[in-house]
């Protein structure tokens, strides 16, 4: 080998590491490594670009949303030809719901790679579906359409997607019951409230009552949790009611 192409094909200690497991990860050889930190950089380290545009993964993120839903979009409209808008829609949503994307990245190991002023250990599940998506849009940017379409496939529908298995996977128990009141005619109320006790985390309670009757309670550290829960327990409570309608 010339000198000048081991020079060209060389990396420096710290970009090789970086190379060699985005390599491992995404199945094919990065053309530009800045594309990809960049895909790692939380704003919290204040990055900013010649022209003072801040710059971390965020607008990646946004883009790779794009991809994603558009690649799983051809993948379900190609797999299930008798299936509607609204079922297309609906699958699509668990696929790409926040909870698997988590579960995508923390897969991939991909916070590992985060640059961050914040400790890792402070972050919530969040970070690794947002690092995912930034990650896609990177490969779009920096290898195109197909290349995207072929890591979406290989990392996310090949061992994920099971049509079967998705119709019966329930994104939101608080949307089914809702929808079930809203057809029943049935007043329901979530009332949420502070209810730390003696945690050091703040919690938050939530007694949901449809109709004149209280149908469930739960406890969580955010609203959003706790309501979810309460709907969970609400749901199978009313199964067989929600069910054959």
């Amino acid at each position: 080998m010339k000198l000048t192409s081991k020079i060209f094909n060389s990396h420096p200690s710290s970009d090789g590491d970086f190379f060699l497991g985005m390599k491992r990860i995404l199945g094919f050889k990065p053309k530009s490594l800045e594309i990809y930190k960049t895909a790692f950089l939380h704003r919290s380290m204040n990055k900013k670009d010649d022209e003072g545009n801040p710059v971390n993964y965020e607008r990646l993120e946004f883009l790779g949303d794009s991809m994603l839903g558009t690649i799983i979009s051809k993948h379900l409209y190609n797999e299930v030809p008798e299936g509607d808008e609204g079922y297309l829609t609906k699958m699509r949503s668990k696929v790409v719901s926040r909870k698997h994307l988590n579960e995508l990245g923390k897969d991939l190991g991909l916070l590992k790679y985060v640059e961050s002023r914040i400790p890792k250990a402070h972050f919530g599940d969040n970070i690794h579906g947002n690092v995912f998506e930034a990650l896609v849009g990177a490969i779009y940017l920096d290898r195109g359409y197909n290349y995207c379409e072929k890591f979406i496939n290989e990392r996310v529908i090949e061992p994920y997607v099971d049509i079967e298995q998705l119709e019966g996977k329930v994104i939101s128990y608080k949307s089914l019951v809702i929808e079930w009141c809203q057809k029943e005619k049935k007043h329901f109320n979530y009332n949420v409230y502070e209810d730390t006790g003696n945690d050091e985390l703040k919690h938050f309670a939530v007694k949901l009552t449809i109709g004149d009757r209280m149908l469930a309670k739960a406890r969580a550290t955010s609203k959003k949790k706790a309501e979810e829960k309460a709907s969970k327990r609400a749901y199978f409570a009313l199964q067989s009611r929600i069910d054959n309608k």
